[in-house]
Formats: C-alpha cells, sequence, structure tokens
C-alpha cells in the first residue's frame, strides 16, 4: 500500500533538512577543522546522546536508557495484567540498540585517544548548547502538544540516519575513517528500520488535516535545530551563511527511501 498524500507531503519538507544534516557530516571529515581532538569531541557528544539523550517522550523525560529501565522496573509486577508483554520486550529492546550504540562509539573513542585522554566515562558526559536547545525543544512540544508533538519527535529522530549513513561511507579510506565506517554501518541497520517505523506509523495514527499541519510545523522547527546541533556536535564544518542557505532551500533534498517504507509499512499492518 503507498503512503498517503499527507506523509508524501511530510517528508517533501523534511527531506532538504534531512540533506543539510548529511552535508554537515560529510563535509566534516575532509573540513580543516578535523582533527584527532574534534574527533574525541563528537564521540563524545555523541556517546552522550547515545547513553543519555533526551526529548523522545521517554518514560517521565528520564531519557534513552533510564527512561526505559524505570518504566520496566514500574511494570514488572503488571505484566499482562495491565502492561502487555510485548511493550516490555519493545522496552528492553530499546535499551539494548541504544546501549549497544554507546558501546560502538565509545570503543572508537577509546582506540583513538592517547595516554594523557582518560578512558571515556560515561557519567562525565556533558551535553551542549546547540543539543540542549533541540532537547527542551523536543520536550515542550511532547508537553504542549501530546501525542502529536511526541509523534513529530519519533519523526525527526536520527535525521533519516544521516550520521550513520555518511559515517559508512568512510569505508575503505583506512585508519580511524574504517572504524567509524565499521560501527556507523552495524548502527544504521539497526535504526533505519526503527526510524522508517516511526515514519510510516503516522499514516496509521488517523490525524486530523489540522493535527497533520502542526506536525509539519514541529518537525521544520527540531530538523532546524537539528543541523545546528549536528554542526556544533562537528566543530561547525559548514558556516552559519550555509546554514541559512540549507534554511532557504538551496540544496537538493535527499532521496526517500518509498519501496523500502511501504515494505514497512505492509508489515506492520
Amino acid at each position: 500500500m503507498p503512503l498517503s498524500e499527507k506523509l508524501e507531503r511530510l517528508i517533501a519538507v523534511s527531506a532538504p533538512l534531512w540533506a543539510g544534516e548529511a552535508e554537515v557530516v560529510r563535509t566534516y571529515w575532509d573540513s580543516p577543522v578535523r582533527t584527532r581532538d574534534a574527533d574525541l569531541l563528537w564521540l563524545r557528544r555523541q556517546c552522550f546522546k547515545e547513553f543519555n539523550g533526551k526529548g523522545l517522550g521517554e518514560h517521565k523525560d528520564l531519557g534513552i536508557f533510564m527512561g526505559p529501565l524505570t518504566e520496566i522496573m514500574e511494570s514488572f509486577p503488571k505484566i499482562d495484567r495491565t502492561v502487555d508483554r510485548r511493550h516490555v520486550l519493545g522496552l528492553i529492546e530499546t535499551i539494548h540498540d541504544e546501549f549497544t550504540h554507546y558501546c560502538l562509539f565509545a570503543d572508537v573513542y577509546d582506540s583513538i585517544r592517547d595516554d594523557n585522554t582518560p578512558p571515556l566515562d560515561p557519567h562525565k558526559l556533558e551535553t551542549w548548547d546547540d543539543d540542549d536547545i533541540l532537547t527542551q525543544m523536543r520536550i515542550t512540544q511532547n508537553h504542549t502538544h501530546g501525542e502529536i508533538g511526541v509523534r513529530a519527535s519519533h519523526f525527526t529522530e536520527g535525521g533519516y540516519c544521516t550520521l550513520f549513513r555518511e559515517g559508512a561511507r568512510l569505508e575503505g579510506r583506512g585508519g580511524v575513517d574504517d572504524q567509524i565506517a565499521d560501527a556507523c554501518k552495524l548502527i544504521y541497520e539497526d535504526e533505519f528500520g526503527h526510524m522508517l517505523a516511526g515514519v510510516v506509523g503516522l499514516d496509521q495514527a488517523s490525524l486530523s488535516d489540522t493535527d497533520f499541519d502542526l506536525m509539519s510545523g514541529l518537525v521544520v522547527d527540531q530538523l532546524r535545530a537539528r543541523i545546528r546541533m549536528r554542526n556544533s556536535e562537528f566543530s561547525y564544518p559548514l558556516s552559519e551563511e550555509r546554514v541559512q542557505e540549507i534554511y532557504d532551500g538551496k540544496i537538493d533534498p535527499e532521496p526517500f527511501d518509498y519501496e523500502k517504507a511501504e515494505h514497512v509499512m505492509a508489515a506492520h499492518r
């Protein structure tokens, strides 16, 4: 079954901004701003997002790890009474996947640090200004708009897997680039199906035209914030002028895999 016209419009609005986030990462790999310290910085920041990222409507806003873990603990006495077993299974799978992603990036970090740089400690990792802006935007939208806000956050999560796709394309360049590529390939395989499920799940939500219009605005705001988040994560490979050009649509949109999305939607139905 093809995607709905409303969802195709949402994808069309998002595709240039997905392309903008991909351009940030792709530009960084060969940018003069890239150094070993810059690599260590973005790896620390990405590990923070994988270990303690927030803003997707997690349980009690506790984050991508502690949110599901807390919900599992609270759900334990309720399993197959008031809480469906498959909901708990999904929470367990979420923790497994996200912690695996943290481990993959942390392993790259520890492999390239020198003796004067301590091993990664996830409890000392910190957010940064643009990531905090994105997180607080999502949390505010989730609380203000309820289901629509949460669905918008899930739609934008991963920016259509841009970091993992662009990282995987480093394969064959040798050294740390191959290590990054290996990690990103594994994460991409995990995330692409999850991401598509979140995208096509909107077609099953029976949202009104008004709800979809609201979601489109929230999605655009989040995807623009994602570009700034990613640009600062990677030590600003894009100029402010280029970021504004992307906002203005001066970029080729990221191609969307409609065929694969339709397969995912059919499986979920």
